[in-house]
């Protein structure tokens, strides 16, 4: 009863505390690269249980590294809030399986894609369980109480079980909606399977001071999922037909990506951290095709990190600060240079903020 007492009550602080803003490239893997180095490679306990919050209001919309300025009637607002439970099972010879379910509710609020900015704002929404993770990882050197250094490989697949058609209704007028498919950003999945590959390692420079570096790669070979982005609405402007054309109107099933590096200070019941943390979507994937409409780009961020260690229990929380952004051009904008129906070069904008917030706490069975 006292641990499932704790268990409720950290779930429900979390979800009051963990505000934040963040990117839509990367989105519903709410913990991927958050990888808690409280104990290193080395645990006595058989199972663990690490329930991650994420939560994110983009309404900055950027396009290479330049923000673009719109007025207040024209902005799109999504707000993103994600837990995932995480259970793993650790077993004496380095070995463990992890197991992630992720759950999100999202919301976009928009003029543009209802009425137009003479209307009132609406919003869509999405809810429901996002695409589940099945990972198997190695240490490389036997895991001990006293060791300097190790590396973690990691083996997994993605399975797509979030919904990547949700729908929602669009008003065209006050008085008639649409059902559609909602914006990409806020859909539940992507619809396809991916493979996981994962880097964990940690050097001790002293029992205080720990150096630490994540990497997490989500390979999507499958190119696009069929999911129209059109809201409901038939393509009329230039750019719209252009779009079109290229191919711009189904979503694309991209790859994503984490680094991070950096260094913890431990002391007896604290640990506090300071590193760079680098994410987002690849322009291209590493295998099979990359079509259809994607937000390729990224942000470097400088991560500060505070644990709070208990007896069964990590209390953790990392906040991004993002000092770089960069929207790229995907296939898709290069075939529709190519089409040469709008001048020059097309870059789609991507939407950002100025920070994240990651929470959780991790339990010992």
């Amino acid at each position: 009863m006292k641990k499932l007492t704790i268990l409720l009550l950290s779930v429900w602080l979390f979800n009051q505390v963990a505000n934040s803003q963040g990117c839509v490239i990367v989105r519903n893997i709410s913990g991927f690269g958050q990888y808690n180095l409280t104990d290193n490679g080395f645990s006595t306990s058989d199972w663990q249980l690490n329930i991650t919050n994420r939560y994110f209001k983009s309404f900055r919309d950027y396009r290479g590294t330049s923000e673009l300025k719109f007025p207040a009637d024209s902005i799109n607002t999504v707000r993103s809030f994600s837990t995932e439970f995480s259970i793993s099972r650790f077993f004496r010879n380095g070995w463990s399986l992890s197991l992630n379910i992720p759950v999100s509710i999202n919301s976009r609020e928009s003029k543009l894609e209802h009425g137009g900015i003479a209307n009132p704002f609406h919003k869509t929404h999405s809810f429901g369980i996002n695409d589940i993770r099945f990972t198997v990882y190695k240490w490389l050197l036997p895991p001990t109480v006293k060791e300097k250094f190790n590396l973690q490989l990691g083996v997994g697949i993605k399975l797509p079980t979030g919904d990547y058609q949700y729908q929602d209704y669009f008003y065209r007028k006050e008085d008639s909606a649409v059902l559609a498919p909602v914006n990409p950003s806020i859909q539940l999945g992507d619809g396809g399977t991916g493979i996981i590959a994962e880097l964990n390692s940690f050097y001790k420079v002293n029992n205080q001071v720990v150096l630490y570096a994540n990497l997490f790669y989500l390979s999507n070979p499958r190119d696009i999922n069929g999911t129209s982005v059109l809201l409901g609405r038939i393509p009329t402007t230039p750019g719209q037909i252009s779009q079109l054309k290229a191919g711009a109107f189904i979503n694309s099933v991209p790859d994503q990506y984490s680094l991070r590096t950096g260094v913890f200070y431990n002391l007896d019941n604290i640990s506090i951290s300071l590193g760079i943390r680098d994410e987002g979507t690849p322009v291209y994937d590493l295998i099979g095709k990359s079509n259809g409409g994607r937000r390729a780009g990224h942000n470097l961020s400088v991560e500060p990190g505070l644990i709070f260690k208990l007896k069964k229990a990590s209390i953790y929380t990392y906040v991004p600060l993002i000092v770089s952004r960069k929207i790229k051009q995907t296939v898709t904008d290069k075939k529709e240079t190519e089409l040469g129906i709008i001048p020059g070069p097309i870059v789609r904008q991507g939407g950002f903020a100025n920070f994240l917030v990651f929470t959780g706490i991790a339990f010992k069975l």
